[in-house]
């Protein structure tokens, strides 16, 4: 049932995040499992109410979704990607599309990470000698 992460072709900083699949309750119409003809497999949900379902984890004190493998903050995948639900790939983050997400922000922040910053979309630029230059946050291992 494990979808592998998808390549990304631009920056995305959600790789190294994860925050919103451990903070906020994912449910969504019950049609959208498998069971209805959706995609969502159905032994990863729980029932909510009578049309709607929710994501193993997610309806929780402390949610984190079944779905989500990985490390917050650190390097993350969602096992289902090319499945999961509407709720999931509606959810927009900070700046992805030029603007802030108090959404994405407020997650991050319960996970101690800062909020997401238009440059963290950007794709890394070569210097003039050819030496790849990193984001100002980046943190390089020591030689």
């Amino acid at each position: 049932w494990m979808d592998q992460p998808p390549i990304a072709a631009t920056p995305n900083p959600c790789i190294a995040c994860g925050a919103c699949c451990a903070f906020f309750r994912c449910s969504f119409y019950w049609r959208e499992t498998e069971e209805g003809g959706g995609t969502v497999p159905d032994h990863l949900t729980e029932d909510l109410t009578e049309h709607r379902k929710v994501m193993r984890g997610t309806d929780a004190r402390d949610p984190h979704c079944i779905a989500l493998m990985g490390d917050i903050g650190d390097r993350v995948y969602c096992a289902i990607y090319d499945r999961r639900s509407t709720t999931c790939r509606i959810f927009i983050p900070s700046w992805k599309n030029g603007e802030p997400s108090l959404d994405c922000d407020r997650a991050r922040a319960a996970h101690g990470l800062r909020p997401l910053t238009p440059s963290d979309w950007e794709t890394p630029t070569e210097s003039p000698d050819s030496t790849p230059t990193t984001p100002p946050d980046t943190v390089l291992p020591a030689a």
